[in-house]
């Protein structure tokens, strides 16, 4: 067998050369698309939590309006202390869960780093059988 690759003329090993690059290529393509897809999958959950304290938040602004015609309806507590205090309370918690979301999010890496490592070594790899 190891005679048979010595007899292989250059044209041929160019035409393996090329067929392996093309699927080594099509390979990391395959590859960045998961990796992506599981990245976006993370950020996503993430995004639902921010977008789940923005509507918490909206909430608390709505009560805040809520609150100050009931308070001045009922006249048992000044109004603006009722509706500063529901209000405050609901944007508290809508802004810890934006607060959380966010957090969750920076660290979160978006590059294929698995993908680009892989390119670099195939590249390396390339450059040692080229000598």
């Amino acid at each position: 067998m190891a005679e048979q690759r010595s007899e292989r003329s250059l044209g041929d090993l160019f035409a393996e050369l090329s067929r392996e690059t093309g699927l080594l290529v099509r390979k990391e393509l395959q590859l960045a698309q998961v990796e992506m897809g599981q990245k976006v999958s993370r950020v996503s959950r993430h995004a639902a939590i921010i977008g789940t304290g923005g509507v918490l938040a909206h909430a608390g602004a709505l009560a805040l309006v809520a609150a100050l015609v009931l308070m001045l309806v009922l006249a048992g507590l000044p109004a603006w202390a009722a509706a500063l205090g529901v209000g405050i309370a609901l944007l508290a918690i809508g802004g810890l869960l934006v607060r959380s979301g966010l957090a969750a999010i920076r660290p979160e890496d978006l590059a294929p780093s698995e993908t680009i490592q892989t390119l670099r070594e195939g590249a390396a790899w390339a450059k040692h059988q080229a000598r």
